[in-house]
């Protein structure tokens, strides 16, 4: 068992590592750039025709009055039993024949108008992923990736690590 575990302590202390903290210089910063998509919404606007309405025809004609007087006459008296009921239903009933024939509705021209709607448009950005850093300590360069914002000429800590064989 002793022999054991002083052959093990050998062979640790003969592969052990000298490991250090030094300071390395930066010589050179590079962006890395990633791409996304994301929908982002626009006002669209167009100018259309828009019809205009209006009444074609004279309105009532004297016979559609006529007949609407007899007609509302007739029925006031029915009602009422007087003739003033009759009167005051002649009348109600031209007034009645007058605005319901008033001609017909139809295109009679056209305008211009402004008319905008929300529609999506799919944006690219384009937004740092990370930066690569080139380093020097001691004549040595070396290569990192890393989320910092370093600057160039910046000292940072690096692990300097030798081993023999």
């Amino acid at each position: 068992m002793k022999k054991l575990l002083i052959t093990t302590a050998i062979l640790v202390a003969s592969a052990t590592s000298a490991m250090a903290t030094e300071y390395a210089r930066i010589t050179k910063i590079e962006p890395r750039y990633q791409t996304s998509y994301q929908n982002v919404p626009r006002t669209s606007c167009q100018d259309v025709e828009v019809p205009v309405y209006g009444n074609r025809g004279g309105g009532a004609t004297g016979g559609d009055v006529l007949g609407g007087m007899i007609i509302g006459g007739l029925l006031g008296k029915g009602v009422t039993g007087k003739d003033n009921g009759a009167a005051a239903g002649a009348v109600l009933g031209g007034i009645i024949a007058a605005e319901n024939n008033n001609g017909r509705r139809v295109v009679t021209g056209y305008r211009v108008e402004r008319q905008c709607t929300e529609v999506m448009m799919r944006e690219e950005t384009s937004s740092v992923k990370d930066y690569r850093i080139t380093f020097e300590w001691n004549g040595i360069y070396g290569s990192a990736y890393t989320y910092n914002n370093y600057s160039l000429g910046q000292r940072i800590p690096v692990e300097v690590s030798l081993r023999a064989k």
